[in-house]
């Protein structure tokens, strides 16, 4: 019974380090929902900047420029139209539950970031989890995994 623990636990572990296999559309949209949760306290700051840049570089095995360039999309794409639905929309119906658990865990990385959760932004978290079908218990454990990576965890 510890063996079988022991495996999941490190199967666990190499989940967490996979890239998504995503087409441009796909980051676009996955860079566009950081986007909106980084900027949505009104500022984006250095190190909401720096985590929206470092996640889409891991996630996706892209160099900084390229996340730059989709980052910037993004944000030009948001400036555009407020419609968050398209986006859910094309990740819902192109990732599989895994991939949508792991977009909402790096959504909650850029929202604390700045080591605080505003309302817009909780309330922005419990609107995009139900738009991609992810249950509210796995959205908090995501997000308590997140803070506990951040030392914001007790």
């Amino acid at each position: 019974m510890l063996a079988a623990l022991g495996k999941l636990m490190s199967s666990r572990k190499e989940d967490e380090n996979e890239t998504f296999s995503v087409d441009q559309e796909g980051r676009l949209a996955c860079a566009a929902l950081m986007t909106r949760a980084a900027w949505l306290d009104g500022t984006l700051d250095k190190g909401e900047e720096s985590a929206l840049r470092d996640l889409m570089m891991k996630r996706f095995e892209i160099s900084p420029e390229e996340a730059d360039e989709i980052l910037k999309a993004a944000t030009a794409d948001l400036d555009k139209s407020n419609d968050l639905y398209r986006y859910t929309k094309d990740l819902r119906d192109n990732f599989d539950a895994d991939e949508r658990l792991k977009l909402i865990e790096m959504i909650w990385e850029v929202v604390y970031a700045d080591g605080v959760l505003h309302d817009f932004e909780a309330t922005l978290m419990r609107r995009l989890a139900g738009l991609l079908y992810v249950d509210d218990r796995d959205s908090g454990e995501a997000k308590k995994r997140v803070m506990h990576k951040l030392g914001l965890y007790v």
